[in-house]
């Protein structure tokens, strides 16, 4: 057997849950969800149990964030590939303002769940539980470094969200969300300073909190009053 490499997701979570009879064990996890702009995407990925030679076929898949562009769109191929079913999805800007990051995170997995060809019998999930989703579940702090089902789902959200904010950008290209996937650079403060949110910017977010009020009509009273 080879030894276990300690910066690498393995299996063992889900190799236990198939011994137990678990099948269908799906892996969640979420992106975006410190962006000031854009969609909170999360994404489930349910790998084949006991498929042989598994993590050697998806031993390039780490969490996300630990992973180069390039890299994360290869894998991200592979993840599909070979996943016995996967989806996506996604929280708008106005539900992220509305119920938080945390409310719309949830959310955004509830979506991903609905939109699984199968029903999961256990789920993995990175730091969150779901209190109101019925199925089992497991959920461990920085669990996409450690399930490779975890970090599988948090390539396939990141890659799928990064290709949605690439669209944006054609439409709002002053604030470089090709580039930053509308996260907080210098870049988008600046623009959000010049031109102020757009109705994809979360309004929640301080940052954004205060560009729109600088381009907010004045109120009532804050108008100059008439020289008699």
């Amino acid at each position: 057997m080879t030894p276990h490499d300690p910066r690498r997701p393995n299996l063992r979570h889900e190799a236990g849950l198939w011994r137990c009879g678990c099948l269908h064990v799906a892996g969640l996890d979420e992106v975006g969800r410190g962006a000031w702009a854009g969609p909170l995407v999360a994404a489930a990925v349910v790998l084949p149990a006991g498929r042989e030679g598994l993590a050697r076929m998806l031993r390039g898949v780490r969490d996300s964030k630990a992973m180069t562009p390039a890299a994360r769109d290869r894998w991200a191929g592979a993840i599909l590939a070979v996943a016995q079913a996967w989806a996506v999805g996604s929280a708008a800007p106005g539900e992220v303002d509305e119920f938080g990051p945390i409310g719309a995170t949830r959310l955004a997995m509830r979506r991903a769940l609905d939109a699984l060809a199968v029903r999961p019998d256990h789920l993995l999930i990175d730091y969150l539980q779901l209190p109101e989703c019925p199925l089992p579940q497991t959920a461990l702090p920085r669990g996409d470094a450690r399930m490779l089902s975890v970090a599988a789902a948090s390539v396939v959200a990141k890659v799928w969200r990064d290709r949605v904010m690439m669209m944006y950008d054609e439409n709002f290209p002053e604030f470089g969300w090709a580039r930053n996937k509308g996260y907080g650079t210098p870049e988008h403060r600046r623009a959000l300073e010049r031109l102020g949110p757009t109705p994809l910017h979360r309004v929640s977010y301080h940052p954004v909190a205060q560009a729109r009020a600088l381009f907010a009509p004045p109120s009532r009273d804050e108008l100059p009053k008439p020289v008699r």
